[in-house]
Parts: C-alpha cells; structure tokens; sequence
C-alpha cells in the first residue's frame, strides 16, 4: 500500500509515518518503479503498536526500546517491566503536577467572585503580577505531545 492508504488505515497523518520512519521507529519502505513507498501489513501493524504507546503517552525512546525488545522474541520480558515500570513513575509525577496546577488555577478563580469592571478584575491584575515577576505556577510543566 501506498502511504496515503497507510495513514488512512491506521489513523496517521502522513506527516507523522515519515517522522516515525526517519526516526527508525517504523523499517524504511521499498520504492516502487515511480518511487513511490509501498508499506506492508507490517508497517501498519508496527504502527498501530507506535500509536498505542503514544496514547498512553509514552516518549518516542520508551517506544523505540519497547520495540528493540519485542523485535528480540528469545529474550526476557524483564526490561520491559522495567520501560513501564519508570513510565508509571512518570505518569504518577505528571498526576501530582497537574493536581498542583489545578490548585493554582481554583485559587486564581477564588480571586473573582462576581463580575465587575475589567480594571479591577482579581484574575486578570493576578495574571498580570505574575507576569510581571517572571512567575510561573508551580509544578506546571509543558505535557508532552504526540506525533
């Protein structure tokens, strides 16, 4: 199939299948007579399998590992709990950070209880300070996002 059918099938952008190829996470394509890639059921089933992990939000090294270890049958699946043992621990961390974002974000909203004129807006002078300090609410972080 063609990456056009590939993407359709699977749900992926064309875009993100070339990233996924360049990066080695899925095997480079045969070209056909006109140089076009032609993908297997290979592919889609690798991709599917990429995408999983993806949805459960796991670093495109995690993935690659994962991978590396299911590509390698004979070997123990030790690693493997290992890979999702340290995601867990990651997901566990961005719980408690969103849980603190949260709290910022009710204690910013408790700050404007009614409306009123915008100048005296409890929310917006908040921003504004903060912004102006440089601050930044505790325990946010950039959630990573997926391919």
């Amino acid at each position: 199939m063609r990456i056009g059918n590939l993407a359709e099938a699977t749900g992926t952008p064309v875009e993100t299948i070339r990233f996924y190829e360049r990066e080695g996470l899925i095997p480079a394509a045969q070209r056909s007579d006109n140089n076009y890639r032609v993908y297997t059921a290979a592919h889609a089933e690798r991709l599917a399998f990429i995408r999983h992990c993806r949805n459960l939000d796991m670093a495109l090294d995690e993935i690659r590992a994962l991978l590396r270890l299911r590509d390698a049958p004979p070997d123990d699946c030790g690693e493997v709990n290992n890979i999702l043992d340290a995601h867990i621990g990651h997901v566990a961390r961005r719980i408690r950070e969103l849980r603190s974002l949260e709290s910022t974000l009710k204690a910013l909203r408790a700050r404007c209880q009614a409306p009123h004129a915008m100048e005296t807006c409890g929310i917006l002078n908040q921003l504004d300070n903060a912004a102006a300090q440089g601050a930044r609410p505790v325990g946010h972080r950039h959630i990573r996002g997926a391919h």
